[in-house]
């Protein structure tokens, strides 16, 4: 169990300094005015245009970095500083999340794989690790403590999978985001550098997030199948 602890810890340590690093970036590039005045909401509504997207909104959210794009009410939902500020960290996160709705409109293959294990997921994340634990607390040597883990392993291993199917969702995202900011001179070549830079550490959360799921599941794996046969 030792080894779990530490796994947890070493992924902690960098999951918070990767968000310390992102913060950091936002707020210097947060800074930074846009040479064309234009603020999230009319970066993203400009870029839902250029791409023929009529039947997504645009809507303010609370909080920070809560930016997202929600397929089921087909909103591109910014926080309230990307949505009213004009710089280069805000037009970076409210192209990328546009991405995300061009994503949908072009019926991209991985979003719609991701969004097909939303429900699943969404239940086997609360479970798995709960089922794991009892597993153990029956013994790994019995039938039904194997059986357990065995299943909270597999719950476990959905939220993995979604874990890495969501890096190329969220780098295509991105990549259309800077192509668009790009094609349509809408930052200048030191914004475009400061956008992609800030995207960039957005996507390392996610990576982050993708290596620590993998290895807490390598070694969940590799503890019920040793356990099972002392």
């Amino acid at each position: 169990m030792l080894e779990y602890y530490l796994i947890i810890a070493l992924f902690a340590g960098a999951s918070m300094w990767v968000q310390y690093k992102l913060k950091s970036t936002f707020k210097k590039y947060g800074k930074v005015q846009l040479s064309n005045q234009m603020s999230g909401r009319e970066i993203a509504e400009k870029m839902l245009a250029d791409h023929g997207i009529r039947n997504v909104k645009v809507t303010a959210v609370r909080g920070k970095l809560t930016d997202h794009y929600n397929p089921k009410t087909r909103t591109v939902n910014l926080s309230e500083n990307v949505y009213h500020q004009a710089n280069a960290a805000a037009a970076a996160v409210a192209a990328h999340e546009c991405g995300h709705a061009v994503q949908h409109a072009q019926s991209y293959e991985w979003l719609q794989f991701r969004s097909l294990l939303v429900p699943v997921v969404s239940v086997a994340s609360r479970m798995s690790m709960y089922i794991i634990f009892v597993g153990f607390m029956f013994g790994i040597s019995s039938a039904m403590g194997y059986n357990l883990a065995v299943a909270g392993v597999v719950l476990f291993g959905l939220g993995t999978l979604f874990s890495f199917i969501t890096l190329p969702v969220e780098y295509d995202a991105s990549k259309r985001a800077l192509a668009w900011l790009q094609r349509k001179n809408m930052v200048n070549q030191r914004e475009f550098a400061m956008s992609k830079d800030a995207l960039n550490w957005a996507a390392r959360t996610y990576v982050v997030a993708a290596i620590g799921s993998l290895a807490t599941l390598v070694y969940f794996a590799l503890s019920v199948a040793t356990g099972s046969r002392r």
